[in-house]
C-alpha cells in the first residue's frame, strides 16, 4: 500500500525502482524484529551488568552478594542467545544498535525494575517457563512497546519502521508464545517459500499497471462520488483487492476483503472500511457475475 501510493506521488515513474525500494523496505522489517529480540537480550546483559558492579562495591550488602538471579536466568532471554539463527543473523546484519545507543537500554531496564511486574515475577517462588514467557510478554507490551522515545528513535533511525512498529511487537509476541524451555528460539524467514516471496513484488505491480482500468470501474459504482473526492488510500485499497480478485487464484476473496479492511481501520478514515465494504462488494457481485473470478481451491470463493 505504501509503496503504491509513493509511486503514484512521485514524479518519477520507474516501477523497478520502487519494487526494489519495496524489497529493501520488507527486509528491513525483519531487521527490525531481530533488533527488538535483541533488545530483550541487551536488557539481561544490562541486568548482568548492574549484579556486577554491586558485587565489586567497597561495602557490599547481603544482597549485593548474593543478587536474585530470577531475571537474568529468565528462559525467554536464554532461548534468544542461544539461537543459532538469531546469532547468524546479527552477525550477517551487523546489529549494533543498542551497543551504540545504550542510554536506551539503561532507561529501559530501569522502567521494568521500578514496575510492578518486576516486583511480583522476582518475588514469585515459581519458576516455569510459562511463567518467564508471561513475564517478558508484559514488560515488552506495557513498557518496551509503548516507550515513545524508542519509538521516536526506530524512526529517526529508519522512517519506514514507524509504520512496522505495531506489526513487529504483535510479531514479537506470537514468537514468544512459541519458546519451549528446551529449544533456542527459530528465527523465521518474512516468506514460507519463494513464491511467497514473489507476492508482494507481482502484487504491487499488477495493481500499478491495472490502476487506470480499476480507476474507471470504481468511478463506474459511485458515480455520486467525484473520485477526487475519494480519500487516495480508500481507492488504493480497493485497487489492490480487485487485483487480488482477478490475479490472484489462491487468495479467497473474502480473505482480501477482511484484510484490505483491516488496513483502512488503521490508515485511512472512520467511514473508509464501510465505503470500500460496499464498493468490493457491488464489483465481487458483478466480477463473478462476468465469470472473471477464478479461484483454486475448495471454498475460495
Amino acid at each position: 500500500m505504501q509503496s503504491v501510493y509513493a509511486f503514484f506521488q512521485s514524479k518519477n515513474q520507474d516501477l523497478s525502482a520502487e519494487e526494489k525500494f519495496l524489497n529493501t523496505n520488507i527486509n528491513k522489517l525483519q531487521e527490525l524484529f531481530v533488533l527488538m529480540l535483541s533488545l530483550l537480550v541487551e536488557l539481561k546483559k544490562e541486568s548482568q551488568r548492574v549484579i556486577d558492579i554491586s558485587r565489586k562495591k567497597h561495602l557490599a550488602t547481603s544482597d549485593d552478594l548474593n543478587p536474585n538471579k530470577k531475571f537474568i536466568n529468565n528462559k525467554v532471554f536464554l532461548s534468544i542467545e542461544s539461537s543459532p539463527s538469531y546469532l547468524t543473523y546479527t552477525k550477517n546484519h551487523n546489529l549494533d544498535l543498542w551497543t551504540l545507543n545504550n542510554k536506551f537500554i539503561k532507561n529501559l531496564w530501569a522502567a521494568v525494575k521500578q514496575s510492578s511486574l518486576y516486583e511480583k515475577y522476582m518475588t514469585s517462588e515459581e519458576s516455569t517457563i510459562k511463567e518467564d514467557i508471561v513475564f517478558v510478554s508484559a514488560i515488552y507490551t506495557d513498557i518496551i512497546a509503548t516507550d515513545e522515545k524508542l519509538y521516536d528513535f526506530l524512526g529517526d533511525v529508519n522512517i519506514g519502521w514507524m509504520d512496522d512498529f505495531p506489526f513487529v511487537n504483535t510479531l514479537i509476541l506470537k514468537s514468544l508464545r512459541k519458546i519451549k524451555s528446551i529449544e533456542p528460539l527459530k528465527i523465521e524467514n518474512l516468506y514460507k517459500d519463494d513464491a511467497d516471496a514473489k507476492f508482494a513484488i507481482e502484487l504491487f505491480r499488477k495493481v500499478v499497471l491495472n490502476h487506470l482500468e480499476f480507476t474507471q470501474v470504481v468511478d463506474e459504482k459511485t458515480p455520486n462520488w467525484d473520485s477526487e473526492r475519494i480519500a487516495e488510500l480508500d481507492l488504493i485499497l480497493i485497487k489492490m483487492a480487485l487485483t487480488e480478485f482477478i490475479y490472484f487464484p489462491s487468495i479467497p476473496t473474502k480473505v482480501s476483503i477482511n484484510e484490505y479492511l483491516e488496513i483502512a481501520k488503521d490508515y485511512s478514515t472512520k467511514q473508509s472500511s464501510v465505503f470500500i465494504n460496499g464498493v468490493l462488494d457491488k464489483l465481487l457481485k458483478e466480477y463473478q457475475s462476468q465469470n472473471k473470478i477464478n479461484k483454486v481451491g475448495r471454498g475460495l470463493l
